[in-house]
Parts: structure tokens; C-alpha cells; sequence
């Protein structure tokens, strides 16, 4: 999803308009409405990571972040006044650090400050290196109803090239403990991994489809800048190997039954996320706890929201209630809208439909038609004017598409 850049943790909120034009946006509903929540910390920052995350020092200050979560939240309430939230999604981090007491009393506090439906789903990302027969049980008994898993492999030599604190066998019954647990479970895996062979990634597969799971994340590895393996670079397979690999992915998921509905998401029917879906298909979405972003649409103007990274300043700043945590408010122009939206939606396999355009950015589909006529000249996207899908060609070359739609 789109994130603005969040800036250092020091100074006033900035406030920038982004250069929207007065009267330009005209937004006759609100999308739906999740919460993600983020913990920020880990056993071991991984070499490949560039998330928000720190290595915990001995136990976590559990009374301090829910303290800071709660002002955090308190403050946030009168921007989603009475709205419905669909989903929740906890994530890190690794929040299957938290104790069942603090998982609970968040969850309870989240009921108690917002309209959250009953059926909502609540994820919980967890590390196999972490999961607890007894933890997982207690999560559900507080609301928690996905699991979401960071297998990553569950060949122990990648493994420990991915610097991951868990080894095969932990990852297998991390699966069966969640399956017992909650009714919906996610396996993330990774692909491309240092020295992996077409053999291994497809190996991978397998067993992660075996557990009969209802959804997959298959991520691409990434040498991202800022992380232990961008300046000591490990061997991953070239791209010839690495396309070999994707294509498997592609035949052998499409074989047993998964239907690939996001470029990197992969599920049963009936089994998509409804949180990611709702940031693809360009929902709105609160973001509470160090380092969380959030998108808000309004009648006049669609907001996005950043708070401050750093845990310690942000649980210093949060309760004193004076918006101090917040590193960043921008409306979006709008110049940046058709990026925005795009940048989303063609993410979709099934694209969105064109309707959904107006309705979530506030601008007429007109304001985009002469870059969709050029894409679709182009092959990059389909003709039918009620879609606004990406051709098969498109979907390969999703950057270049994407691309086209920037101010």
C-alpha cells in the first residue's frame, strides 16, 4: 500500500495540504473502515528486514504500550466518529510477543472506543519461534479469528540465512497449533532465497499446501535498502531461476485449487483477507501504535496520517494527549489520487470496477481517461470501460503500469 515517508521523530506535527485544490474532491460515501495496529517489537531484527521493528530488551513494557495505545486511540476516535470497523489486523513486529492478558485488555479497548462489528476479523501476525499452544488458545478467546504465520521456509539452512529464530520443525507445529486455535490461518512463505533451488522453493510449496490452510503469502526475497542484506549482499537465484520459480508458484497453486487474487495472495474461496483487500481496493484504514500510517476519507479531502516510529518517543508523547505523536498529517492532492488509487487496485487480479474510482477517490473517472487510453493502447490494461483491470502483460510489468498514472 502507498505510505508517505514519516520524518524523524523530533518536532512539531507538520501539517501540509499536498496541494489540493479547494472543491476538487467530492466524496458522497466513506469506504469501509479497519484498524491496524502495530508492536513493534522482535527476538531478532532479521537481515532482510526494513520494517518499523526492534529487538525486545528482556520482557516487553506491556502496561506502558497498552497505556500509550489507549491515548493513542482516544485521540484518533474523533476522526472515524460512529463509523463501522471490518477488520483489525495486529501486526510487527511480532505480536505474538504480547501475553494473552495484554492481547485481551487491546482487544477490549478496541470494542470499547469503536464500532467494531461483530463478525470483524481480527488478525494477529505470530513467529513460529513463539507460538504457544496455550497463547494461541488465549488469543482466540479474546477475539482474536486469523493467525497470520511468518513461516518463510521451513528448510532450516534457509532459515538460518534468513536469520529467522525458528527452525522447520517449529514452523509445522506453529501451523497445527494455530489451525487448532482459530478458524482461518495464513502461511507466509518467501521464494528466491539465498542459494534456493527450484527444487527447494517447490518444496516449500507443497508442504505449506498440505496443511490445507485457506490463504498464502508468497513474497518475492527483496535486498531492500537500510538492511544487513543490502550492504552484505547475499546469492539469490538470477532472474532466469527466479521467474522459474513464479512460474511454479503460479502452476502448481492454480492446480490444487488457490485462486491467485493479489499479486503476492493466494487463497481457497471464501478465504481472501478482508484487511488487505480493503487497502487494495483503497478503504480506509486507522493506524495506531509507533510507527502506524492511516487513510481517512472525508466529504471534502482523503487524509493520510503517520505516528512517530520510535517506541520510546512514542509512549513519552502518546498520553499526553496533545497529538505530540503524530509525525505527519497531509491531505492528498489531487494530482496524487489517480497514483494513489492505482497503485492499489491493479494489484487485484480481478481489477476493481470503474465505479469504484469516483467513489473512493472523489474525482470523475474522466479526470483519468486520457492515461487509460494510452495503457490500454498499450496492451497494459483491459478495454472494458466498467473494469479497470491490468491485461495479463500488465500484471507483469505492474511497475511500468502503475508508473503511468503519476502526476
Amino acid at each position: 500500500m502507498p505510505l508517505s515517508v514519516i520524518p524523524e521523530d523530533t518536532g512539531p506535527v507538520r501539517i501540509r495540504p499536498g496541494g489540493r485544490e479547494p472543491g476538487t474532491i467530492r466524496l458522497t460515501s466513506q469506504p469501509p473502515l479497519s484498524l491496524y495496529v502495530h508492536v513493534p517489537w522482535c527476538v531478532r531484527k532479521c537481515p532482510y528486514c526494513d520494517f518499523n521493528s526492534y529487538e525486545a530488551d528482556g520482557s516487553l513494557p506491556e502496561d506502558a504500550y497498552l497505556a500509550a495505545l489507549e491515548a493513542d486511540l482516544e485521540q484518533s476516535v474523533p476522526l472515524v466518529w460512529g463509523r463501522q470497523v471490518v477488520s483489525i489486523f495486529i501486526g510487527g513486529g511480532t505480536p505474538s510477543l504480547l501475553s494473552v492478558r495484554a492481547v485481551d485488555a487491546m482487544l477490549a479497548m478496541f470494542r470499547l472506543y469503536l464500532n467494531v462489528l461483530p463478525d470483524a476479523e481480527v488478525t494477529l501476525e505470530a513467529n513460529p519461534g513463539t507460538a504457544e499452544a496455550d497463547r494461541f488458545e488465549g488469543y482466540a478467546r479474546s477475539g482474536v479469528n486469523r493467525i497470520s504465520l511468518g513461516i518463510q521456509s521451513f528448510d532450516d539452512t534457509k532459515l538460518a540465512a534468513l536469520g529467522r529464530i525458528h527452525d522447520g520443525e517449529q514452523a509445522r507445529r506453529a501451523i497445527e497449533l494455530a489451525q487448532h486455535a482459530v478458524g482461518r490461518v495464513n502461511l507466509d512463505l518467501m521464494f528466491a532465497l539465498p542459494n534456493q533451488s527450484l527444487e527447494e522453493c517447490a518444496h516449500d510449496l507443497r508442504t505449506a499446501m498440505s496443511y490445507g490452510t485457506g490463504h498464502l503469502s508468497l513474497y518475492h526475497l527483496t535486498l531492500e535498502p537500510n538492511t544487513v542484506f543490502a550492504k552484505y549482499p547475499p546469492a539469490v537465484p538470477d532472474g532466469d531461476l527466479a521467474a522459474d520459480m513464479q512460474e511454479l508458484i503460479a502452476t502448481e497453486t492454480a492446480s490444487a485449487g488457490w485462486q491467485r487474487y493479489e499479486v503476492s495472495a493466494y487463497a481457497r474461496p471464501g478465504e481472501r483477507c478482508v484487511h488487505n483487500s480493503n487497502y487494495w481496493q483503497f478503504g480506509d484504514y486507522l493506524g495506531v501504535g509507533p510507527g502506524a500510517h492511516g487513510k481517512l476519507s472525508f466529504h471534502d479531502h482523503i487524509l493520510r496520517r503517520a505516528v512517530l516510529k520510535s517506541p520510546k518517543s512514542w509512549m513519552a508523547k502518546a498520553p499526553l494527549r496533545d497529538d505530540s505523536h503524530v509525525a505527519e498529517q497531509r491531505n492528498l492532492g489531487v494530482r496524487d489520487l489517480p497514483f494513489e488509487f492505482m497503485l492499489n487496485a491493479l494489484r487485484l487480479k480481478e481489477g476493481v470496477e470503474a465505479s469504484t474510482f469516483p467513489q473512493r477517490t472523489g474525482l470523475s473517472i474522466f479526470a483519468i481517461a486520457p492515461v487509460l487510453e494510452r495503457v490500454r493502447a498499450k496492451g497494459l490494461m483491459e478495454s472494458d470501460p466498467r473494469l479497470l483491470r491490468a491485461t495479463p502483460l500488465g500484471w507483469r510489468f505492474l511497475n511500468d503500469l502503475v508508473s503511468e498514472f503519476l502526476p
